[in-house]
């Protein structure tokens, strides 16, 4: 029924990337599996969730066409578990899959392809192409602010839009707010979606330390990422997204320099005190050309110093201090400006030069001590 030859590691590393689209626990038995597709073409694995679906091909020496679905937890334990070698996959009539590498042989029950459901088709309405490198930075740096809150659907999801040479990548959470830019080699049109976080977080994983491309495909309800030889295939999130261009305050009086590594240092040593059991806000007194941190919680109380440039002017404000880490972390630069206005204003956080990326953190209003 089916039969093929291949690597092992290929075969492997195919599984793995497709069994990051498989459903954990389904009523659909086949969906709980990986779809094995040979044919003229090599060998596709495919793994769906209804959600997001993850296909990818390999090189393969195919004698017998057709398709099975294979449990896929017990078919990668397998795969992990063999040397390095050429494998051989047999599927007999009655769906008995069959593998051999070197001395070691494994028969594991197969399920009919059928059974699987046809992965969605995308129709191109626009497209645009990436290096993998970069796509994969810009989702790091700015998923981290994608909402969790079903409340608001769309928010669980980063907007894209693509203008000529630009593409802007924006995620918000209702606490802060993330906007990533990059300029694209070749002008892509003017078009704009929202891409589930879950289904980028995905992306990020399959995009490789390369310059190969990365294309993303739009379709009328469904978005395409095609890496390489692996297709990731999810549906378009759907509603009105945050008016970015609106929610961030410009010409804020109050514009601070700092060395993104010692801002983090000190918000982390004052950070000590606080825990998930004993919360509260780093206080930030802003000075001239200096910082005074602190935090104070029943753990105990922490205060240190960071050096900076520019006048505060005594601007006294408090942050989650999770929340201002992370937007320091994820800031693709080693100095940055920090951006203010007064205690309830939020802080935004840019490069010294440019408008690479931007970051804004609401502030946490303070208690008088």
């Amino acid at each position: 029924m089916i039969a093929f030859t291949c690597e092992k590691v290929l075969l492997q590393n195919a599984a793995a990337v497709a069994s990051r689209a498989v459903s954990p626990k389904s009523s659909i038995p086949a969906l709980e599996g990986l779809l094995i597709q040979a044919g003229e073409e090599g060998v596709t694995v495919s793994g769906y969730n209804m959600s997001t679906g993850i296909r990818s091909v390999l090189d393969a020496a195919v004698s017998d066409y057709g398709s099975v679905v294979v449990h896929a937890r017990l078919f990668g334990d397998i795969l992990r578990r063999m040397l390095d070698d050429i494998v051989a996959v047999q599927v007999d009539e009655s769906l008995l899959v069959h593998l051999q590498c070197g001395d070691s042989h494994f028969d594991i029950a197969g399920i009919d392809a059928k059974d699987f459901p046809d992965l969605p088709v995308v129709e191109e309405e626009f497209s645009v192409s990436l290096r993998q490198d970069l796509f994969r930075d810009m989702i790091e740096q700015c998923a981290f602010c994608v909402s969790t809150n079903e409340s608001r659907p769309v928010h669980t999801g980063a907007l894209f839009e693509i203008a000529g040479e630009e593409l802007v990548m924006v995620a918000v959470d209702g606490f802060r707010l993330a906007i990533r830019r990059e300029k694209l080699d070749r002008p892509a049109g003017t078009f704009s979606f929202v891409a589930p976080g879950a289904a980028l977080n995905e992306v990020k994983g399959i995009c490789g330390p390369t310059e190969d491309p990365a294309v993303v495909t739009l379709g009328k309800q469904h978005i395409l990422f095609e890496v390489g030889t692996t297709e990731l295939i999810c549906r378009r999130l759907e509603g009105e997204f945050l008016d970015y261009r609106s929610a961030v305050p410009r010409n804020q009086p109050i514009r601070l320099t700092a060395g993104k590594r010692e801002l983090i240092d000190s918000i982390e040593r004052v950070s000590v005190v606080i825990s998930e059991k004993a919360k509260g806000p780093v206080r930030c007194l802003f000075e001239d050309n200096r910082v005074l941190l602190s935090a104070k919680t029943v753990n105990g109380e922490a205060k240190d110093v960071c050096r900076l440039e520019g006048d505060g002017e005594d601007l006294e404000i408090g942050f989650n201090n999770r929340y201002l880490l992370d937007a320091l972390r994820y800031a693709p630069a080693d100095t940055v400006e920090l951006q203010l206005h007064n205690g309830v204003s939020p802080v935004v956080i840019v490069p010294q030069e440019g408008e690479r990326f931007l970051y804004m953190v609401l502030p946490v209003r303070l208690r008088t001590e």
